[in-house]
């Protein structure tokens, strides 16, 4: 790395290269996928830097190896993201031809707060969690993630619930599901059943 074109920040005392033209220099090691979850983290839960510094690094290296997978990652960085589950899993469906999903959606129906999703596609009412270990083992996570999903449903909204084989060997399934729940939820009302409370029970 040519010492004109990076930038030396420190943490605490210590001197190191700045975030943005790490991303760079990462772009000789990984995947694009992987260089996409670390600028996601970059411009999205660390904070560390922007997408402007980002594309502004990119271009400075211009000529170096890795820079075009650092430019084809930096096309599909998008801030909002706060784990590499949920870039895994944004990616997972946009490759598979579905729409850009919100990231961190703060759900708001007439004025009232409801919840905040991982993924989301507001005009077919379709939530999508990203679900670790964390999810399961921890008993506030798991009392809060019970909490969310009802109050979604109580506003007409789907929840949809991801793990790491939605994003891997299932991907596919996990894709069309949502595919199908974009086009019903686009159409009209979730539940189709009568509201006649004296019909729902007969």
């Amino acid at each position: 790395m040519r010492a004109d074109r990076a930038s030396i920040v420190r943490s605490l005392t210590t001197p190191i290269i700045d975030p943005a033209t790490t991303f760079v220099m990462l772009a000789r090691l990984l995947s694009t996928d992987e260089l996409i979850v670390v600028g996601d983290a970059l411009v999205g839960w660390l904070n560390w830097c922007t997408p402007a510094e980002l594309a502004a690094a990119v271009r400075r290296h211009r000529g170096s190896r890795g820079i075009r997978r650092a430019r084809a990652a930096l096309a599909e960085i998008r801030p909002g993201a706060r784990s590499p589950g949920e870039t895994r899993l944004r990616l997972a469906l946009v490759r598979r031809g579905l729409p850009q999903p919100e990231l961190n959606h703060d759900v708001i129906v007439d004025g009232r707060w409801v919840a905040c999703v991982d993924l989301a596609y507001p005009n077919a009412r379709v939530a999508i969690e990203y679900e670790s270990d964390l999810h399961r083992t921890d008993p506030v996570t798991f009392r809060k993630d019970l909490s969310r999903g009802e109050n979604l449903k109580d506003v007409d909204w789907w929840l949809v619930r991801a793990t790491s084989e939605d994003v891997g060997l299932l991907a596919d399934g996990f894709a069309r599901r949502i595919r199908r729940l974009l086009a019903t939820g686009t159409a009209g009302r979730h539940d189709t059943r009568s509201r006649d409370p004296v019909a729902t029970f007969s």
